[in-house]
């Protein structure tokens, strides 16, 4: 999931492309803010709003939380087969992709208010054909409809906090999406052990309310009000998040002058992205969801419980709560070590836990079914997932979207990016779908391949892929050129 006037040509590119705010830590010090809150007039206004747009983020967790409790009922209730379930799980990313696909012309269409309050319908409407569900068609249209939804908030929530945010916050406010992600998915994991999948459904409902209420009473984004030439409102929408004593007419300045230096630039396409200059930052973005998605993360996810459950334990449950405990503090870890430790390595380490964790998974599985060691078949299989899922929140979940932020120069940033995503989408829809049909193949054979992408990440990264931290956008073109 753009900024203003800069002294030189090398200034306004890395400033538009917004490498800087990539560079601020999710945690200032009293001093700086403080200042910045001197300089900025009142934040309240740039906090109440970003609260309210993150329901969205917190939304998409609870979409993509909600099969992994629930499949046991589910195919109890109302009597599905496994491949039944299978595409009731993963029609989620399908409807993600289509949404993520057209999230851009929306948001610009009706504004980035508007496309999340139609997020957010799309959301409730997907919620109510599940709670109300008696077979297998209307839950993959009930799961499609909210996959939808999360498909535009995947794309419009970081925009909107981007857009609304003073410079000095706009790197940890934008951090929130992702831990708000993950701890939408948290608590659908915890809840769901303890209430029914009906009511499951209904719990979705709250953020989409809260979100629904709040657009209400937050501004515009400023940019996207300039961007349509709506200039008086977006001069009001810029003062009501800057306080009203703050003098607005340097950052005003700013963003219509970035506005105007946008429009300059020529329109890329799709076709532009093959030139000689930009292949190798698209083959980057791209092998890097490959890895993410391949590593196995949606299939994993998506059916937790089930596979806990298969290494042994008696219930399910269990290890889903482990699942959701862990996944929170390394989240915010992460986002932490991100702008500390650098993207390239972070990423190499997560990739290196996520292999290990896949492969004491995996060997559970191997134990099972060769019926060695029974007392340690759990412990292995608890393990292996509870490394393999802390590994990747700390750098796969969100390093290759910020890398991907950070190899494009603005001129084809929009068409590269809803490339890199619908690739991301794809292969999260082929995990999920296929992870049910692997285990009933070969249960550890599915961890091991898991394990496999894990080692090629690990391999891809340290061989082609450049250390973006602190670095220009002239300096990464020529890293990535120069490997």
């Amino acid at each position: 999931m753009a900024i203003g006037t800069f002294k030189d040509a090398e200034a306004r590119e890395n400033e538009i492309n917004g490498v800087g705010d990539l560079e601020k830590p999710l945690i200032t010090t009293q001093d700086e803010s403080y200042k910045c809150s001197d300089e900025n007039g009142s934040i309240f206004m740039v906090l109440f709003s970003t609260f309210v747009a993150v329901c969205g983020a917190f939304e998409f967790g609870s979409c993509v939380g909600y099969s992994a409790p629930t499949q046991a009922a589910i195919r109890e209730d109302l009597g599905l087969s496994l491949s039944e379930f299978s595409m009731f799980g993963s029609i989620l990313t399908i409807g993600a992709m289509i949404g993520a696909v057209t999230s851009g012309r929306v948001a610009d269409l009706i504004g980035r208010k508007g496309a999340m309050r139609l997020s957010a319908a799309f959301c409730i409407t997907g919620w109510l054909a599940v709670y109300f569900s008696k077979g297998a068609l209307s839950l993959d249209v009930g799961r499609f409809s909210t996959g939808f939804g999360i498909g535009v908030l995947s794309f419009v929530v970081p925009v909107f906090i981007a857009e609304i945010a003073p410079k000095h916050l706009r790197g940890g406010l934008t951090t929130l999406n992702q831990l708000m992600i993950v701890i939408g998915q948290s608590v659908a994991f915890l809840i769901g052990t303890v209430i029914t999948w009906r009511s499951l459904a209904l719990t979705g409902l709250v953020p989409c309310i809260f979100l629904f209420v709040g657009l209400c009473f937050i501004p515009e984004s400023p940019r996207w009000l300039a961007k349509v030439g709506q200039h008086e409102e977006f001069r009001a929408a810029l003062r009501k998040l800057r306080g009203n004593d703050a003098d607005i007419t340097e950052e005003a300045d700013e963003i219509l002058e970035y506005i105007e230096t946008l429009e300059s630039l020529p329109k890329a396409t799709v076709w532009d992205l093959f030139q000689q200059k930009y292949i190798r930052a698209v083959i980057i973005g791209v092998a890097l969801m490959v890895f993410q998605q391949f590593g196995g993360i949606n299939g994993i996810s998506f059916y937790a419980s089930e596979t806990f459950a298969l290494a042994g334990l008696s219930s399910g449950k269990t290890g889903t709560i482990a699942y959701a405990c862990v996944q929170v503090p390394i989240t915010f870890l992460g986002a932490i070590l991100m702008d500390r430790s650098g993207r390239r390595a972070l990423i190499m380490l997560s990739a290196s836990g996520t292999f290990l964790g896949c492969f004491l998974a995996g060997s559970s599985f191997y134990l099972k079914e060769h019926d060695l060691y029974p007392e340690w078949r759990p412990i292995l299989a608890v393990a292996g997932v509870l490394i393999y899922i802390g590994s990747f929140s700390i750098g796969m979940g969100a390093g290759p979207w910020v890398i991907m932020s950070e190899i494009f120069p603005i001129n084809v940033k929009g068409v590269a990016g809803s490339l890199v995503v619908l690739v991301n989408w794809l292969g999260a829809w082929t995990v999920s779908y296929t992870f049910n049909f692997l285990m009933a193949w070969s249960t550890y054979g599915t961890f091991y391949i898991y394990s496999g992408f894990s080692l090629l990440t690990i391999l891809y990264v340290a061989k082609f892929v450049p250390e973006t931290k602190g670095k220009t956008l002239e300096e990464i073109q020529a890293c990535i050129n120069s490997h």
